[in-house]
């Protein structure tokens, strides 16, 4: 059976797998790309939350941690009832290929309303961590508030 309910969401980053794994396990390098502030605790049952705009959080907890390969979490938004905190799954995997790393975000359980706005700010994000890999500055993220804006 398929699941129609995906996102996904592939690209090539011109950098290993040790290298771009800690981009979605360490706060400090997250935030470069995602949200304003984030708490990630990248052990099974750990906590994944990070801060948007208006006070707004994505949260979920981590499921599996396979350093430098695969990440998946839960993922939901705090306040929200149509994808509330862990009410989806988002499973990370980092091939080694061409010398880089094939990054592949799989974003699973989404409602039909949900999928295409997921799919837009996944693309923008990935786009924002190639980016930041390449060692750019993607600037602030457009969906976020400063810190400690609520």
């Amino acid at each position: 059976m398929t699941d129609t309910n995906i996102v996904e969401v592939s690209v090539h980053i011109a950098a290993l797998p040790e290298t771009v794994f800690p981009y979605f396990t360490d706060p400090a390098r997250f935030v470069r790309w995602m949200g304003s502030d984030a708490t990630l605790e990248a052990t099974p049952g750990g906590i994944y939350r990070v801060r948007m705009r208006d006070g707004v959080q994505t949260e979920g907890e981590f499921v599996e941690v396979e350093p430098p390969r695969r990440l998946v979490f839960t993922w939901g938004w705090t306040g929200d009832g149509e994808v509330p905190p862990g009410a989806s799954r988002v499973v990370i995997t980092l091939e080694p290929r061409d010398g880089g790393t094939q990054v592949v975000l799989r974003h699973h359980g989404l409602p039909d309303g949900q999928r295409d706005h997921h799919r837009a700010g996944w693309d923008m994000y990935i786009g924002r961590l190639v980016t930041c890999l390449a060692g750019g500055d993607p600037g602030p993220d457009p969906n976020s508030s400063p810190e400690g804006g609520q």
